[in-house]
């Protein structure tokens, strides 16, 4: 059981997986097959999942965002990713605007949305580059996080499925 949810953490700090994928792993108990992977889900309890789940996202947070800038420099001295990291700044820096102007409803929303590149990891780096307060980024995180959290609950457990 605590190899479950050593895995659960581990699974939900990997960028643009998060939620998305611990969520699914933790709740089915069959073989999930990807493209890229093959996991065999943990069969684990669904509340217990999403709580744990939510908890490793909101810690995981605050642990972005302060080393968001450290690891940018790092990783953008390899061309390509510096490439990718100036298109991706140009795109942002764009959208300075609207997030001044909603602040923290758009970290909600940036974090809330359970898509790839959403979330935690990809909400600290914007964060970061827009100079955003880590108090509004963190009310922002920790809102997003549940919501994202729950969206993906629902779509796990197939609640959606009637629409």
């Amino acid at each position: 059981m605590i190899t479950n949810i050593i895995w659960l953490v581990l699974l939900t700090f990997v960028p643009t997986l998060e939620l998305r994928w611990s969520i699914p792993i933790g709740i089915y108990s069959g073989v999930i097959e990807t493209p890229f992977f093959t996991f065999t889900g943990f069969g684990m309890d669904p509340f217990f999942v999403l709580l744990v789940c939510i908890i490793a996202n909101m810690i995981l947070g605050p642990i972005a965002y302060f080393f968001a800038t450290r690891i940018v420099f790092i990783f953008t001295r390899i061309p390509i990713i510096k490439k990718l990291y100036d298109w991706w700044c140009s795109k942002l820096l764009k959208k300075k605007d609207f997030v001044e102007k909603y602040g923290v409803l758009a970290i909600i929303f940036f974090v809330g949305m359970p898509i790839p590149g959403s979330g935690s990891w990809g909400g600290a780096f914007s964060a970061s580059i827009l100079n955003i307060k880590f108090k509004d980024y963190l009310i922002g995180n920790t809102i997003g996080v549940i919501i994202a959290g729950i969206i993906i609950f629902l779509l796990t457990m197939g609640i959606f499925s009637f629409f």
